[in-house]
């Protein structure tokens, strides 16, 4: 594809995540969505209306069938990313997936080995990793200003923000058959891949977890939703190289917060949110704060591709164009299946299991479409 070309897309989904994918494809210059999939076709027929999308289709496989269609955007519940992708990535199309990657390890390494197969690009969907926070400190590390790292936490926070129960979205996020899991794959993903990916996607060999769901919800929500995954999960992770990485991911806890994630290194540290750095020299102590708006200013404007890592779709298609490489979102999302499955196992079992167990343990939570 050249750089000067338009990127055609097709979207698959026209949920909520649907409409946040569609608002930053309408910002950018290089891109035209050409068509509209969903089995709610009033409902694709709204985004249609609202985006100016030309084309509606209330099978998927209608929008696959279209030679003039460069990408599809995968925005569906987890265990239909495996399915659709691979049908997408056979059709000749390249692929952006939401996240989590799918809904098990197995699925995700279906999706990447198929992609590579293929010879077509894969991106999933973690906005973290284009965020002025990420950015700034992928610069620091680069810069050694951290020295040798050692240890990173991933964490989320909701005080009550279960989907359904506690008032907003559908039952689909909180049942097992659609999205897989709770807490851990609706934000825990996004938090992970944020943290492995400052640390260099480094290996994983050892994981233990815990996952609970204790606080009390509407009696009337819970039957009606079927709710069966997590509203909190915690996990240890041990790294190639000596590496570790600490999860707190909640949906429901009482609590005023959870402190925001970290990287600790030899020479310094970064807290992302809020964003800090800190370094000592000598005898004095810095606690640094960061001018993020100045920087992501410069980052656009004084960088060539600057513009191309501003947000997920915007390095989409800049990837799409040749401008920059693809980062590797595929690789790094599917390690962070691996953890999160990990933890899964982990509380299964009762005990530390390694990346080779879950590789093992790890079986298809598709839903066949």
């Amino acid at each position: 594809m050249s750089k000067l070309d338009k990127v055609r897309i097709g979207i698959v989904g026209a949920g909520k995540v649907a409409q946040t994918h569609l608002k930053n494809y309408a910002a950018l210059d290089d891109v035209e969505v050409a068509a509209c999939a969903d089995i709610d076709e009033a409902a694709a027929r709204r985004s249609a209306s609202t985006f100016g999308i030309p084309s509606v289709y209330a099978n998927f496989r209608d929008l696959l069938a279209r030679s003039d269609i460069d990408a599809v955007d995968v925005c569906l519940h987890n265990n239909y990313h495996m399915p659709i992708t691979v049908a997408a990535l056979e059709a000749g199309k390249h692929v952006y997936c939401e996240k989590p990657m799918a809904g098990s390890y197995c699925d995700a390494l279906t999706m990447l080995q198929t992609a590579k197969k293929r010879g077509k690009k894969l991106h999933i969907e973690f906005f973290t990793l284009f965020s002025d926070e990420t950015r700034a400190a992928r610069e620091l590390i680069d810069g050694g200003e951290l020295g040798e790292l050692y240890h990173a936490r991933s964490t989320g926070f909701r005080r009550r923000g279960r989907p359904y129960v506690d008032g907003y979205g559908t039952p689909d996020f909180v049942s097992k058959r659609l999205a897989a899991g709770g807490a851990l794959y609706d934000m825990g993903a996004y938090h992970i891949a944020q943290l492995l990916w400052l640390l260099g996607n480094p290996k994983i060999e050892r994981i233990t977890g815990k996952t609970y769901q204790k606080i009390d919800m509407d009696p009337k929500r819970r039957r009606a939703s079927g709710y069966d995954v997590e509203e909190l999960a915690v996990g240890f992770v041990r790294l190639a190289g000596g590496v570790s990485l600490d999860i707190v991911e909640a949906w429901a806890a009482h609590l005023d917060g959870i402190e925001g994630p970290a990287i600790l290194g030899s020479r310094g540290g970064i807290r992302l949110r809020p964003f800090g750095f800190f370094k000592s020299y000598g005898n004095i102590d810095v606690d640094g704060a960061v001018a993020l708006d100045r920087a992501r200013f410069r980052w656009e404007n004084l960088a060539d591709d600057g513009a191309a890592y501003a947000s997920s779709q915007a390095h989409w298609v800049a990837a799409l164009q040749g401008r920059v490489d693809l980062m590797p979102t595929a690789e790094v999302g599917l390690a962070t299946m691996l953890v999160s499955e990990g933890i899964y196992l982990s509380e299964r079992l009762g005990r530390e299991v390694t990346g080779e167990e879950v590789e093992t343990a790890s079986v298809s939570t598709a839903v066949p479409m």
